[in-house]
């Protein structure tokens, strides 16, 4: 009788609330201490009392699977179905974070589509820490937003298989929800409009800048006359450096042919020219002269009187 469900809870999703929890998980359940010792008896107003001592979330643990408290207060939820609002009271429970879980955990079993997205989705903003019970039995930290995430987007979640639910963006589409609205929509809204101010005041100098280089001022005629005067120094200085290397380059050119034509004929002349004076060939007294070049023929050296 203790495992029955109320006679006054309605069937969910077609079935009895407690077939939504596998059957294997269900007899570990009503086999634990917890369930027989705890959860008999209670009722959705003594159910707050028992989801304030939760100390971690979980679902099953150990060598024989052994539920944790959290998932048989799930279980105890699905059997007396406490009212929608009662479950919204849990959600929105500030000062007790694994109430407002388990109030999200039992909403995401048993809610419509709509009421999962609305009421789930606020808690992406909880960051608060949680405990979380393992399958080896050891705590693991995680936090609020996480968990909400895996509920809205996972299949399983504390060892129980969630109820398929129909994409957000599908339920936009048929106007059932509305497009979700960021926490940090606000911020983004003040951040474009400091960017706006700040592209409005660089047109305001920008303009100011156009005035004071079109119109007529005393400042602006000077400042003219000074880039007037930089601009004619550079372009005498530049003239005068064009003209040098104009003059370096006929320098080079009218110099360069001596060069080529002494350059590869030079040699042999000079070489002749010596021989020439070795041999004594052209000495001043003509009898001296014709006897070197007789001297010469015969490759005698040449007389020196």
């Amino acid at each position: 009788m203790a495992n029955r469900t109320d006679p006054a809870a309605k069937s969910i999703r077609g079935t009895n609330p407690q077939n939504l929890v596998e059957k294997i998980l269900r007899s570990k359940i009503y086999q634990n201490t917890y369930w027989k010792e705890q959860c008999f008896g209670l009722t959705a107003e003594t159910l707050v009392d028992k989801a304030m001592e939760l100390d971690h979330l979980g679902g099953t643990y150990g060598g024989n699977r052994k539920p944790t408290p959290f998932m048989c207060l799930v279980m105890k939820m699905l059997q007396i179905q406490p009212e929608k609002d009662i479950v919204v009271e849990f959600i929105k429970n500030d000062d007790y974070k694994y109430v407002r879980i388990l109030g999200a955990f039992y909403l995401r079993l048993t809610g419509t589509d709509v009421d999962v997205y609305r009421y789930l989705e606020p808690l992406y903003n909880d960051y608060r820490k949680l405990r979380q019970k393992l399958a080896d039995g050891k705590f693991a930290l995680t936090h609020v937003d996480e968990v909400i995430d895996e509920l809205l987007t996972k299949d399983y979640s504390c060892d129980i298989a969630l109820p398929r639910i129909k994409k957000r963006r599908t339920l936009e589409s048929i106007g059932s929800l509305e497009p979700r609205k960021s926490v940090l929509e606000d911020d983004f809204e003040e951040e474009e409009e400091k960017e706006e101010n700040e592209q409005i005041d660089g047109l305001d100098n920008g303009v100011d800048e156009r005035d004071y280089y079109h119109g007529r001022s005393p400042i602006r005629e000077r400042d003219r006359d000074r880039r007037r005067e930089i601009h004619r120094y550079r372009r005498r200085s530049h003239s005068r450096s064009r003209s040098r290397s104009r003059d370096r380059k006929r320098h080079g050119r009218s110099s360069s042919p001596k060069r080529r034509a002494d350059g590869p004929d030079e040699p042999k002349k000079k070489k002749e020219k010596k021989e020439k004076k070795d041999d004594g060939t052209d000495h001043p007294d003509p009898e001296i002269a014709e006897a070197n070049k007789l001297r010469a023929a015969l490759g005698l050296k040449p007389l020196k009187l």
